[in-house]
Parts: C-alpha cells; sequence; structure tokens
C-alpha cells in the first residue's frame, strides 16, 4: 500500500463548474502559465541575476541537440550546492517548472529546467498523439546529460544531485528512478534523490514484472486524477522486489491532475491522450487545487532536505 496520505477537506471538482468546457490544450496551457495570483509570484521568483539561459547537449540519431535549459542559482552560496535538474509535461516548460525552480533557488539549491521539446521541433504533445514509449525510451536520456551537465558545473556539489518529472515527464523520470534488474546487476542511480509529480505511470509497463528503486523516490499525485491515476502508479509500486523502502508517497485529496496549476480551474479536456484509457484515448480532468499545492512545496523541500543533506 501507498504510504502516508496527506487529506484536506477542501475539494474541487469539475461539476462545481457546471458542464464540461472544451477548450484547446495550447490554449489552456497558456492560461496555465499566466494565470498566478500576484501574491504567490512573491513567494517563489528568483532575481534575474539568478537566472541564466543555457544549453545542454545531448546525441540523438548520430547529431547533437541542444536542448535549451534554464538554470536558477541561489541568490548566495557557500560551497558547492545540491542541483535538481526538472522535466516538463506534454505541455512543454510552463509556469508549474519555472516556479519550483525558484523555490528550489530560494531553498538553496540549483536548479535546471530542461526543455525536451523545442530543440526537437515539438510544442506540446498531449492530443491523440500520445507520446509511445519509444519516445520515453529517448527523452529518458535527457535525464542523463542533464545530470551530468549540473555535475561539471563549478558551483554545483556532484554528490548531491536529484531529478525532478511532471506528468509524462514524471513517467520518464520512472524510467530513470527504477531499473528493471531487481538484482546487483542493476545499474547504479545517476542522483541521490527523485521526484514524481502525478507521473504517467503507464510508461513503466515495459519495464518487466520485478522493479529495484535506484534512490530514495516520492511520488506526488492528486487522489482524483484521471490523467494519470494513483492505481496505475501502485501497479508499479506494487512491483518492486527492491528498495522499496525508498518510496514515499504523498496522494493530495481532493485534486486532479496538474494541482499545481495555480488560478487555473478545473476543467474537462476532451481531447488529449490518456495512457490509462483503453487504447490510449481520451479525456481527462486538468486544474489547481491550492491547498494541494500547499502542502506538496513542503513535502518537496523536506524530502530533498532529507536525501540531498550533506
Amino acid at each position: 500500500m501507498f504510504g502516508p496520505f496527506e487529506v484536506y477537506l477542501v475539494s474541487v471538482s469539475a461539476d462545481s463548474y457546471g458542464q464540461s468546457w472544451r477548450m484547446s490544450v495550447r490554449w489552456l496551457l497558456l492560461v496555465m502559465f499566466w494565470a498566478v495570483p500576484a501574491g504567490v509570484v512573491a513567494a517563489w521568483v528568483v532575481p534575474a541575476s539568478a537566472q541564466q539561459n543555457v544549453r545542454v547537449p545531448v546525441e540523438q540519431g548520430g547529431r547533437t541537440l541542444l536542448l535549451a535549459s534554464q538554470l536558477f542559482k541561489p541568490a548566495t552560496t557557500t560551497g558547492r550546492v545540491p542541483a535538481v535538474a526538472i522535466f516538463h509535461g506534454c505541455g512543454g516548460p510552463g509556469q508549474n517548472t519555472a516556479r519550483m525552480a525558484g523555490l528550489l533557488a530560494s531553498w538553496g539549491y540549483a536548479a535546471l529546467v530542461v526543455d525536451s521539446f523545442s530543440a526537437r521541433g515539438l510544442k506540446d504533445v498531449c492530443g491523440r498523439n500520445w507520446p509511445s514509449q519509444a519516445d520515453a525510451e529517448v527523452r529518458a536520456h535527457d535525464i542523463d546529460v542533464a545530470l551530468a551537465w549540473l555535475g561539471r558545473q563549478s558551483f554545483v556539489d556532484p554528490a548531491r544531485l536529484a531529478f525532478m518529472g511532471y506528468s509524462y515527464g514524471g513517467g520518464v523520470a520512472l524510467l530513470r528512478a527504477l531499473s528493471g534488474q531487481s538484482d546487483a546487476a542493476a545499474p547504479p542511480a545517476a542522483a541521490r534523490a527523485a521526484i514524481l509529480v502525478y507521473p504517467d505511470c503507464g510508461l513503466a509497463e515495459a519495464m518487466g514484472p520485478r522493479l529495484a528503486v535506484r534512490q530514495p523516490t516520492l511520488f506526488a499525485m492528486g487522489a482524483l486524477d484521471d490523467w494519470t491515476p494513483v492505481p496505475q502508479c501502485q501497479a508499479v509500486i506494487d512491483r518492486v522486489v527492491a528498495g522499496r523502502s525508498l518510496i514515499e508517497t504523498r496522494i493530495y485529496e481532493g485534486a486532479h491532475h496538474s494541482f499545481d496549476a495555480l488560478g487555473l480551474p478545473v476543467r474537462y479536456l476532451a481531447g488529449v491522450g490518456n495512457r490509462s484509457k483503453p487504447g490510449g484515448c481520451c479525456g481527462a480532468h486538468y486544474g489547481a487545487h491550492e491547498p494541494a499545492w500547499k502542502q506538496f512545496v513542503v513535502d518537496v523541500k523536506a524530502f530533498l532536505a532529507k536525501a540531498l543533506a550533506p
């Protein structure tokens, strides 16, 4: 079974907004990017001088792609700092990944938000052509190169690295957080911690029936998520036979997929791909639940403080 549950009395459902409102995924992502309350913004924005646009090279198909990335650095550092690589969902980098990177910088971490899409000519892949297993396997290499890039930076402690993935990016991160080899032959972890935020756990199906956890791993999910549902991730955890004690779970009552999309009411998206449904199609709820997001921030901070302690 899952670990401790975080339960809230506040609930938000699509029904409370009347009939479902169909909108394009791209428009929705644009709304998510901008619809953030001013009081919330002040809590996570870091000085512009602490942010830097960088390129992370990755080899693919015999050529080098330069992944556009944004590096957030703590305002002040003493010695080398721990670092977290962040990987976006099916809509590309957004306000949620930038917000988390700003929070991490305010806690004393370096954070690298990696754009896996623009160098590959992609904008969003949330529609019916949901990313395939092969797409995810290719993208998982982005995690390897991003962690290696962070480890080479003079201000980063290469022994204190973590990675964090959201939704589709969380499913890709799952491919690195777990191993399909459940014995001593399993490859060593490239990082000391992994955070999977409402991850696409369907991507773990190809990893086999016996899994091993490679490092402390936090699953953070909404109880009402019907896009990347809790039972799908429960089934993955049930297959873990080595290192299961390294898994922590947080399930936020009343929360749907993308509970951190602050300012965006919960809506039903009829046209999105959904790996948890027969044939991978279609439809899911999506939208903010601020109490869940606030508890999620507390949980992430505590998890990283423990997992990346000097």
